[in-house]
């Protein structure tokens, strides 16, 4: 049977490489589908709390991962090796910033290298490989192709490419309630065939599949998402400033604006911008074009401005305690929220560290609450720590 009609009747076996916050709900969606999930990531804990059946991201229930393990719907392994038996494999990684906001590939470069050496061989034996993590235009065909073709193998022929971006809402508070299901999945392929086996693959996911011309617009698309959300929230920060030289309230102020029923979307500020994808993204965009030699201009904006955020919180805290006769300095400050949005435990890149850590460096005694949140770390200045 070829890997499209099995994907169609759901006898696939399906891999998901990166178990994070992105690929575990990934995986979960195709095991509620009907299919055998594979679940592959390099953390040998968190293998072994995933084959007990506990979770670690807060969308994914205990009881649901129970059921599915139970069922031998699904199983996690630390081994590549364990993919041969895989009919696809999703590669849903980290694409961290690197010093200087440079791109850092190395956990998709050790997918896609763990992946090459058990690609099938023989007519009828085809795989599917597909790239989720998000990333600059032309790394599925200049990076990812290459490292998978070094075998002799090749995309389209041997074996079939995709890249189809995730639209993961942790929490799910910005997304108006959408299950998983209700997500339009983007999806594009190394070629023609490529991307009807992959738009079958997530067909049995999603309601709805966008095919795209190309693995470049996809990739793309991706990235004009993330900075649309980055910039727009930059000018919403960039108004509480105004605001605040202009002594006027901020939030009665894009709530007016808000009245118009046309021709305006509210953003609104906050003290920065969290979370793995929006403030880390669309330097992937920026550093590509730099290659071109053309200026990212509104992005590296955007992100001086909800930079700046964190230090213009702390000012405010200490205009107010001064106001009242006490300095920043020895005074007891509880910040409410550790995580970058609420109802999460992700703190990655969140401005509430910032904000602790810029507290702490000025002297004021910092407690926190945030119920999803037991433990933070914070980083201090170099000043701070001398």
């Amino acid at each position: 049977m070829d890997l499209l009609s099995k994907l169609r009747d759901r006898s696939a076996t399906v891999a998901v490489v990166g178990l994070g916050y992105a690929g575990l709900p990934l995986a979960l969606s195709f095991a509620d589908a009907g299919f055998r999930v594979l679940g592959i990531d390099v953390d040998p804990e968190r293998v072994r709390r995933l084959n007990a059946g506990q979770s670690h991201v807060e969308d994914v229930r205990p009881e649901r991962l129970q059921a599915h393990i139970a069922a031998g719907r699904f199983r996690a392994s630390a081994d590549y090796a364990d993919l041969a038996e895989a009919d696809t494999a999703t590669i849903s990684v980290p694409t961290p910033l690197g010093p200087g906001h440079l791109p850092d590939l190395s956990f998709v470069e050790r997918a896609v290298d763990g992946i090459a050496p058990v690609l099938r061989r023989g007519r009828g034996r085809e795989q599917l490989i597909v790239l989720e993590s998000t990333t600059y235009p032309g790394t599925t065909d200049e990076l990812v192709r290459p490292r998978l073709e070094r075998g002799g193998l090749r995309a389209g022929e041997d074996f079939y490419l995709g890249f189809a971006p995730e639209r993961i809402d942790p929490g799910g508070t910005t997304s108006g309630g959408l299950t998983f299901r209700q997500v339009p999945k983007l999806v594009a392929g190394a070629t023609p065939r490529c991307l009807e086996v992959a738009t079958a693959l997530y067909a049995a996911i999603v309601d709805r599949v966008v095919p795209v011309s190309s693995l470049k617009t996809a990739e793309m698309a991706k990235l004009v998402e993330n900075a649309f959300r980055m910039v727009n929230v930059g000018f919403a920060n960039e108004v509480a400033l105004w605001c605040d030289q202009l002594g006027l309230d901020v939030w009665e102020v894009i709530d007016a604006a808000a009245t118009k029923p046309f021709g305006f979307m509210p953003h609104y500020p906050g003290p920065g911008l969290g979370g793995h994808c929006i403030p880390v993204d669309p330097y992937y965009l920026v550093w590509k074009l730099k290659t071109l030699d053309y200026p990212a201009r509104f992005i590296e904006l955007a992100g001086e401005i909800n930079r700046a955020m964190p230090p213009f919180v702390v000012s405010k805290v200490q205009g107010a305690l001064e106001r009242h006769g006490r300095p920043l300095r020895g005074s007891r400050v509880l910040v409410l929220g550790a995580a970058y949005k609420r109802d999460v435990a992700d703190v990655r890149e969140s401005p509430s560290l910032d904000v602790i850590g810029l507290l702490v460096e000025h002297g004021a005694l910092v407690e926190y609450h945030d119920p999803h949140v037991p433990s933070v770390t914070v980083r201090l200045s170099e000043r701070a720590l001398a």
